[in-house]
């Protein structure tokens, strides 16, 4: 075979060779690319991130709400304690009978005036002065002729209060209140007057261990033992 033969032979050889070449190339170029556009758009990959600071974004939320939340609620907590600090004051309070007084007759007094000494203390003050409950409690007597007590005490009450006490109010011109009726510290519950065995208008009023006639104990130092300025 001649020589120009061999030379024709060759080139088609050598032509494919360069095309493959070039269709490597171009392969590599188009792949390299592909994955710099698909780096510029951001797939897959890189939205993980963007993911992440979502969630994190959320769940600073939802503890920031639940943080509110705790807040609002200890602060519901500390409102409801005050109310129930105050109301537990109030039940745990004890008052003078009647706003404005002069004390008259005084517990353990003798004299003509009473069968035996005198069972209370006596606040002097005008017919229709309010009369108030000295202590929360509920009313076991009211009525006419000292509510069973006798007549000398006239239109009576007598309240029994939780720690055992009663207290009695005496000679009223009006009762406000019923039997088995609960009443709250300074509750009105009746009116001074000048009924029964008196003299003149004021407020009989007593200190008991039991609900009736024959119990009772100085007022004025019980009163002044839970605080009461009389």
């Amino acid at each position: 075979m001649s020589q120009r033969k061999l030379s024709r032979l060759a080139r088609p050889s050598v032509l494919r060779t360069r095309a493959g070449v070039l269709a490597a190339g171009l392969g590599v170029s188009l792949a390299a690319g592909t994955g710099a556009a698909f780096a510029a758009t951001g797939g897959d990959a890189p939205a993980a991130p963007a993911a992440s600071t979502a969630a994190v974004q959320h769940q600073a939320a939802v503890q920031a709400k639940t943080a509110s939340k705790a807040v609002a609620k200890a602060g519901d907590a500390k409102a409801k304690e005050s109310k129930a600090a105050a109301n537990a004051k109030t039940a745990a309070s004890w008052i003078d009978p009647v706003v404005k007084y002069t004390l008259s007759a005084s517990f353990g007094r003798g004299g003509n005036m009473w069968a035996a000494k005198h069972s209370g203390q006596d606040f002097a003050v005008p017919i229709g002065t309010a009369v108030h409950s000295v202590h929360g409690g509920t009313v076991v007597k009211a009525g006419s002729y000292g509510a069973g007590d006798g007549p000398a005490y006239g239109n009576a009450i007598v309240i029994k209060h939780a720690n055992g006490t009663y207290s009695q109010y005496a000679h009223l011109s009006k009762i406000k209140v019923f039997v088995g009726q609960y009443v709250k510290t300074g509750q009105l519950i009746g009116l001074s007057g000048n009924t029964g065995n008196s003299t003149g208008p004021h407020l009989h009023f007593e200190i008991r261990t039991t609900p009736n006639y024959g119990s009772a104990v100085n007022p004025v130092n019980f009163l002044r033992s839970v605080g009461v300025k009389v």
